[in-house]
């Protein structure tokens, strides 16, 4: 729920704990499982990093939750927020936690006006945080600071006249709170243009692959493809990337999806194309696994967002050489 709206997680919360009701159970379920049931709401490494703790925590640990701030950080994906937030309100830990919502209401409450995102700002705004503690009721202060940043100091048009530390509050008293927290102008993201392969056999099974675990979307099985080279057709990027990918010759044949989209750091548009196998062995040489399947049990495996898209185009249209732009 980091980066996720709480009113999106919680069906995909219901169903994760139907089939993980304890740490055991996900520590035992594959990790194809787990994507599959997180499937859609983007930022994957952390699944894989649940899974990975999971496991930790069964054998490390005997199926014991680590109870501290510096054995939690110890696990795979959790760092020093996390770690806070779950030894304050879950343990009754008396450690602070700094967010998103935290940093803006503290960035206004004490007019704290050097850049967030300098390391020397997120100290001095962790310092502040744990001055302020109250002793032994650090969880529910932590989450209502959470929710202060949330239902009150927004970040356009903040509720001053709603909120109960306005008085206190430094920014509101110089009418400097729509100016703050500080940050830097971000960059402008990067485009790249991508091809993607609907690869089909004589006997109209398509080809899959799944992406290494560590790399973005590790772990996701897409449409095998690439990013295009300066001076390359689309066409010819495809043709390259999977060769390179799987060792295989194939032909591409019409455009039949595009789709763009915008990760943290990237934007891509991707171009889908129907390619007919022509020869050569598949080899896993540029992804963890292949497989050949069939239309209707692609549903069976966890694909990202954009993938999904080109399923769909796949599904509603007359399945080769139709256009979808989405």
């Amino acid at each position: 729920m980091q980066q996720t709206q709480i009113a999106t997680v919680i069906p995909y919360f219901e169903r994760f704990m139907q089939r993980f009701p304890d740490v055991y159970a996900l520590a035992a379920g594959s990790l194809d499982e787990v994507l599959k049931l997180w499937e859609g709401l983007g930022y994957y490494s952390r699944a894989r990093n649940m899974h990975r703790a999971a496991q930790e925590i069964t054998t490390r640990y005997g199926g014991r939750f680590p109870q501290t701030v510096p054995e939690l950080m110890k696990l795979p994906g959790i760092g020093r927020y996390t770690a806070g937030a779950i030894a304050s309100i879950a343990l009754g830990e008396n450690v602070a936690v700094v967010d998103g919502n935290v940093i803006r209401v503290l960035a206004r409450w004490f007019a704290i006006s050097d850049d967030v995102a300098l390391d020397s700002t997120k100290q001095a705004l962790w310092s502040v945080a744990e001055e302020l503690l109250p002793g032994g009721q650090a969880g529910a202060w932590n989450e209502a600071l959470m929710e202060l940043g949330q239902q009150i100091c927004a970040v356009k048009n903040p509720a001053c006249d709603r909120c109960p530390v306005a008085n206190f509050c430094a920014a509101f008293q110089t009418g400097t709170q729509a100016k703050l927290p500080v940050r830097a102008a971000r960059k402008a993201l990067p485009h790249y243009e991508v091809a993607a392969g609907i690869i089909y056999d004589d006997d109209d099974h398509i080809l899959i692959a799944k992406r290494f675990p560590k790399a973005l979307l590790g772990g996701l099985w897409e449409f095998p493809g690439g990013k295009r080279e300066p001076g390359e057709t689309l066409p010819e990027c495809l043709a390259r990337e999977i060769k390179e990918e799987l060792a295989i010759e194939v032909e591409v044949g019409p455009q039949i999806a595009v789709v763009r989209h915008s990760y943290t750091h990237f934007k891509i548009t991707l171009h889908a194309f129907e390619c007919r196998y022509l020869g050569g062995k598949p080899q896993a040489i540029g992804c963890a696994e292949w497989a050949w399947t069939v239309i209707d049990d692609l549903n069976q495996f966890a694909f990202p967002r954009t993938n999904h898209k080109i399923i769909a185009a796949l599904k509603t249209g007359s399945q080769l050489g139709f256009g979808i732009t989405s």
